[in-house]
């Protein structure tokens, strides 16, 4: 039976899904862009990012499908008004960010050479290679993965937070 002050099992499932997916290629994001050029696995990092991403970008658009055609768990009537609009605006720019991050990755790789391989298998391309179309993408691509890290690093804070300052047990609505 389901109890409805926590999210469901698919709604789990995806989150911490989505979450190892998207702290993996933030990782990996900051640290493949430092390998030099030239270098022979280089290409293998960035496949795999490229892979990893499209693997994301699907599970976010099945999260965002599921979220909308199933309703979260009530906040707790305890909470504050600004704390509830602040927990709001705070899932909803993770969502934006959700959704622009892999589009801008796919948009930057579809105007290079290279374009996207999920893992070996060629995607289609969305256009001609245009190397400057290519680098505005990646430049917003590149904010992008910093805003998202940090607001990552406030929803876990915000997290810790309900965990062991206010005592709500928060974080029982989305633990497995």
């Amino acid at each position: 039976m389901h109890d409805p002050a926590r999210y469901d099992k698919v709604a789990m499932l995806l989150h911490w899904s989505i979450a190892l997916l998207v702290i993996g290629m933030l990782a990996l994001g900051y640290w493949m862009v430092g390998i030099p050029k030239g270098t022979p696995d280089r290409a293998v990092y960035f496949n795999l990012h490229k892979s990893f991403g499209v693997l994301a970008g699907v599970l976010i658009i099945v999260r965002l499908l599921w979220r909308v055609t199933h309703r979260p768990p009530a906040l707790p009537a305890s909470m504050a008004a600004w704390n509830i609009k602040a927990a709001q605006g705070g899932h909803l720019l993770l969502y934006v960010l959700m959704l622009l991050q892999p589009l801008t990755g796919y948009l930057s790789s579809s105007f290079n050479k290279y374009g996207v391989r999920f893992f070996g298998l060629q995607l289609p391309r969305w256009a001609a290679e245009d190397a400057g179309l290519r680098d505005n993408l990646m430049q917003y691509h590149k904010l992008l993965a910093l805003v998202f890290a940090v607001l990552i690093a406030v929803h876990v804070l915000a997290a810790i937070r309900h965990i062991w300052f206010d005592r709500r047990h928060m974080a029982r609505r989305m633990w497995p």
